[in-house]
């Protein structure tokens, strides 16, 4: 399996699945038809094609505009970004601010919109003292699970799939993996596994606008 080969698969579990439940599934099953080699091979693309986004730029991205400072969080933002596409991903790696004038990112903000349009105040009393409080009238989460900014089990197909077909277990993968030379940079944890790229303040206003134009334009970094 080749670069190509790796994102025809990620495109088609898209196109031919609707929910990502499915999506999964139909990766696993592709996955489980091909030699241990070959998922080897995909293990190794995705972990290339992930590291590429691994950087201080994209992280502020991902801190600024959707999550707030969450290294796991940012792992399956990475994921999703991934599941969009190569054309999509290819778009932003290099360009990070980019992701915000993607469709599915301005759908993600007219739900964030809604969401907060359909709160109404009210007052409640606690221990004698009236607070003002929010409640709710729509939907409990701002953005539903299919389309949520986080695609944690797509980093986890190739598990069940290199299990059948050699018996070992996801750390033999990884070690195959990384004979090859490539080392994942998810999850970035120690000083040692930072982010690539130079690290810098993300509440600074002005180094949001110098790196970061379009997010420093469209949303409130406060």
């Amino acid at each position: 399996m080749d670069i190509d080969g790796f994102w025809d698969l990620i495109e088609r579990s898209g196109r031919e699945t609707d929910t990502r439940r499915a999506r999964v599934a139909w990766l696993e099953r592709h996955l489980s038809g091909l030699s241990a080699e070959e998922i080897v091979d995909y293990d190794t693309f995705w972990t290339i094609t992930t590291n590429r986004a691994c950087t201080w730029d994209m992280y502020a991205l991902f801190c600024i505009v959707f999550d707030g400072p969450s290294t796991d969080g940012f792992e399956y933002f990475v994921n999703w970004l991934v599941s969009l596409g190569r054309e999509t991903f290819e778009m932003v790696v290099d360009r990070p601010d980019r992701v915000v004038e993607l469709p599915e990112v301005e759908h993600l903000r007219e739900l964030q919109r809604s969401f907060f349009r359909g709160y109404r105040r009210t007052w409640r009393s606690e221990d004698g003292a009236f607070r003002l409080v929010r409640i709710a009238l729509r939907r409990r989460e701002i953005w539903p699970g299919e389309v949520y900014p986080g695609y944690e089990a797509l980093g986890y197909v190739t598990f069940d799939p290199y299990l059948k077909v050699t018996g070992f277990e996801t750390d033999h993968l990884g070690e195959a993996v990384r004979a090859r030379g490539v080392i994942g940079k998810f999850p970035f944890v120690t000083v040692n596994d930072e982010p690539d790229g130079e690290e810098w303040d993300f509440g600074d206003e002005a180094e949001i606008a110098r790196r970061l134009p379009l997010v420093a334009r469209r949303y409130d970094s406060s």
